[in-house]
């Protein structure tokens, strides 16, 4: 599965980068996207929106207030699911996602790794 990390940070304090780390130890592929160029376990951090294929699951880490750059671009690569981690909820980005048949969970991308969910 190829997940695309929204919010991508090299620095290890922070849940996007936990993430990353522990989606490539399940030996999930990784596509990770921040706002600073950088490198986490080998994978490169990118600045630009690419169309990617084939993802999966997109997982967002940033908050609401920077959703409105993101919501056609993530429809545009028709995942099928987005989840929202804690604190990244939106109804008005799950709506459209949903209304794209774009499936919508509400959950901690860690905590589904680590229950062996994900």
């Amino acid at each position: 599965m190829k997940t695309l990390v929204i919010g991508a940070s090299n620095k290890p304090e922070r849940y996007a980068y936990k993430a990353i780390e522990r989606l490539k130890a399940k030996g999930h592929t990784v596509i990770a996207l921040g706002l600073k160029a950088g490198e986490i376990h080998g994978e490169t951090i990118h600045t630009e929106k690419e169309n990617w294929s084939a993802i999966d699951t997109v997982t967002l880490y940033v908050g609401p207030a920077h959703h409105e750059n993101y919501i056609d671009y993530v429809c545009g690569l028709k995942p099928r699911r987005v989840l929202f981690n804690p604190g990244t909820e939106n109804p008005v980005f799950e709506k459209r996602l949903a209304e794209e048949g774009i499936l919508v969970e509400r959950a901690c991308t860690l905590v589904l790794l680590s229950t062996n969910q994900y």
